[in-house]
């Protein structure tokens, strides 16, 4: 199996080589994209390097499947290019509420892929994936009305910015010195902040609205 990671040199990348790495899954080929900035950099994988190649030119023909990890916009743009010759498993939110595009996670609703209309597979938001995992039997037992849920997450979930702030914060609290927020509403230091995402109409920040939605799709609800 030939497969590509779109934004190979970014944390959810490099993890996803991690991953590829320490598994059974038999790869022939795997090739790295990013952005023009990191094109001819090299990462490694199992015993050797491979040199990045630059998104905006790859040849999507060379892989049987291919990982977004680069963002919602990224997916817009170049998903729907690169899915007419590889089948795509997008980590971004851009298409998790498409109707048209199964968001799945394998022990919950696999058989929502025999029919991949847009040869695009979205991965739920990190909260919602470890949710319906339990309450997907459950819900087949008794038929769950409701469910009150409160999670506790990491800067990692933000990105880079967000955790170079954190450790840059942490110093600056042990020195007694001033801090400034640039990513965050409140210090995240020594904090937790009761606010991910933008605020909605609604009254709920959109981290907490994707649960609600992700879970209803995943369960057919």
């Amino acid at each position: 199996m030939n497969i590509a990671i779109v934004g190979a040199t970014g944390n959810v990348g490099r993890k996803i080589i991690d991953v590829l790495g320490s598994s059974k899954i038999s790869i022939k080929n795997l090739y790295l994209v990013a952005s023009s900035k990191s094109a001819g950099l090299k990462l490694k994988f199992k015993d050797k390097e491979i040199e990045i190649e630059q998104l905006e030119t790859f040849d999507f023909k060379k892989a049987d499947i291919t990982f977004f990890s680069a963002g919602g916009m990224i997916s817009k743009k170049y998903a729907p290019i690169a899915a007419k010759y590889s089948t795509i498993i997008d980590n971004s939110s851009f298409f998790r509420m498409d109707p048209e595009v199964p968001l799945i996670v394998p022990q919950v609703n696999s058989s929502d892929l025999k029919n991949l209309k847009k040869n695009i597979i979205a991965n739920p938001n990190c909260s919602t994936a470890q949710l319906v995992l339990i309450l997907k039997p459950l819900h087949d037992l008794l038929n769950i009305k409701r469910v009150v849920v409160s999670t506790y997450q990491s800067t990692s979930g933000a990105g880079k910015a967000p955790m170079d702030e954190l450790l840059e914060q942490t110093k600056l609290s042990l020195e007694n010195k001033k801090i400034v927020s640039k990513n965050f509403t409140k210090q995240i230091a020594f904090n937790a902040i009761p606010h991910i995402d933008a605020f909605t109409d609604e009254g709920y920040t959109k981290e907490e609205l994707k649960m609600i939605n992700e879970t209803k799709k995943i369960l057919d609800e």
